[in-house]
């Protein structure tokens, strides 16, 4: 019980402090969101302007603006978006489910690749099998995950015409008359982008346990005991790396999500990194924040799912935790 209280002082105390350092950072950004909001207005006058910054609280010092803000998000209101004229939280709600299906199937199916080919390239270590994975694993994480996504944009978008060349749903149709199989169609290209680059970490990541298992006593046991590949991957192999390999993959959710900002920032995908990189760019601080709260909490509950799963799993990590406290 001490340990989940401890987390959870964690987890308020990272919040809070990164609330207040996005704050700092957007109060002296060269960004004017008043600016920003009326883009090339010239005939606004600097009397309406004045009462623009009046009515959004601009006004005021920066710490009566920053706990007007944190006591408004202890009530549950996050604000208004100044770029949507609308509620954060309802902005921040549709993006964050976008984003949620996008990485999870992502991060499912990289995992299962990734584990499929970190197998083949450990069973067959140092072989040309395992020498084209790796080739393939060490050129894709040294592919940033916008330029991946460009070279997909192009390769399917613009050469082939396979697939639109972005957004989240087609041109003029209203959202509630969007079919399943028009949102999978444009899902298909961001999903890959993301797909493709966290396969090559799953990959290393197992490629690296099974080795270590491999070598293991038990496992050179039942090679001179005689006993083929498939049995010793199902008895030994495969029970000793799939635990440890998808704690791994709970622990990267923060690669993750910044993996699916850039990536939906490429594809112009209606999802929780590019409207935070909007917000930012229009300096729409309560949106900001708004979305950087979610944002850290999915990628904190991330790192303490991979925490609980290593001292449940394995309890020398949990005996090591009691002496340390």
């Amino acid at each position: 019980m001490n340990k989940i209280y401890k987390r959870f002082l964690r987890m308020v105390a990272l919040l809070l402090g990164l609330a207040l350092l996005i704050f700092i950072l957007a109060y002296f950004s060269p960004i004017d969101p008043v600016q920003a909001y009326l883009v090339q207005d010239i005939n606004i006058t600097p009397e309406q302007v004045a009462n623009l910054k009046e009515h959004w609280g601009l006004n005021k010092p920066m710490y009566q603006q920053f706990f007007h803000w944190l006591f408004s998000i202890l009530q549950g209101d996050f604000g208004i978006s100044r770029l949507y004229h609308a509620p954060v939280l309802r902005i921040v709600k549709e993006a964050f489910l976008n984003s949620f299906i996008l990485m999870m199937i992502s991060w499912i199916f990289s995992g299962i690749l990734g584990f499929i080919l970190g197998s083949l390239a450990a069973f067959y270590h140092e072989s040309k099998i395992d020498k084209i994975i790796r080739w393939y694993s060490y050129t894709l994480v040294s592919v940033p995950t916008n330029v991946m996504g460009l070279i997909l944009l192009i390769i399917f978008g613009v050469w082939f015409k396979i697939f639109p060349v972005g957004l989240s749903t087609p041109v003029g149709i209203l959202s509630q008359n969007v079919t399943f199989l028009q949102k999978l169609h444009h899902f298909i290209l961001p999903c890959l982008t993301l797909t493709f680059l966290g396969i090559a970490y799953a990959t290393m990541h197992t490629r690296r346990l099974m080795i270590t298992v491999l070598n293991s006593d038990y496992v050179l046991f039942a090679k001179a005991r005689g006993d083929n590949l498939w049995q010793i991957f199902r008895k030994h192999v495969f029970k000793n790396s799939v635990i440890p390999v998808t704690i791994v993959q709970f622990a990267g959710f923060g690669e993750l999500f910044g993996g699916s900002a850039l990536a939906e920032s490429v594809f112009a995908y209606h999802g929780l990194g590019s409207v935070m990189i909007q917000a930012g760019l229009k300096g729409d601080l309560p949106l900001l924040l708004g979305t950087a709260l979610i944002s850290s909490l999915f990628v904190f509950c991330g790192n303490m799912t991979a925490d609980i799963l290593s001292e449940l799993l394995d309890p020398r990590i949990a005996k090591e935790e009691a002496l340390n406290e």
